[in-house]
């Protein structure tokens, strides 16, 4: 289970790269050509922003792994450990439900811009809004993923480090 968890980072990360890339090179191409041409891609600003927006939701469980997002843990700090055991697991299960909801809601989202397209590239906004749902879905694995530790011991296992040693959420009791 730890290698298929080690290759579905790994590919997160990799599809992180690749648009990382993808929006570089385009907007790299947009500056070069306005510099030396005089002219510059009609279509370059609208790809990067796109790209952009499969970056943010796709990275987002990443984010989650890394303990990057932003967590207030008075309430856990004051309570005893089973209390915050029983916190965590709550939020967790509230967290899951979101993320269910929000793939849903994607999926509709996107469904429904499926034959608008956009101004420059002329792509249906489906392939767009897209990133909404797939990247809630990732977030979901993710969080099932770093469940168990973050619910026993407030703690999780990065991503970067090679060591099986969970480290402490920063901001948390144990951090």
């Amino acid at each position: 289970m730890k290698k298929l968890e080690h290759y579905f980072v790994a590919l997160n990360g990799g599809l992180l790269m690749v648009l990382m890339a993808a929006m570089t090179s385009v907007v790299g191409a947009n500056i070069a050509l306005r510099y030396f041409t005089g002219h510059s891609l009609p279509w370059a600003d609208e790809a990067a922003r796109y790209l952009m927006i499969w970056m943010t939701f796709s990275g987002a469980g990443l984010v989650l792994r890394a303990g990057g997002h932003v967590a207030i843990t008075n309430l856990q700090d004051a309570l005893p450990s089973l209390g915050q055991r029983l916190l965590r697991g709550a939020i967790v299960l509230g967290l899951l439900l979101f993320f269910g909801f929000m793939v849903h809601v994607g999926l509709q989202y996107a469904q429904r811009m499926q034959y608008q397209v956009t101004p420059a590239l002329r792509l249906p906004f489906l392939y767009i809004y897209a990133a909404m749902p797939v990247g809630f879905l990732l977030l979901m694995v993710h969080l099932l993923l770093v469940a168990h530790p973050f619910i026993t011991a407030g703690r999780f296992k990065p991503t970067g480090k090679p060591s099986d040693a969970p480290t402490a959420l920063p901001g948390g009791a144990n951090g």
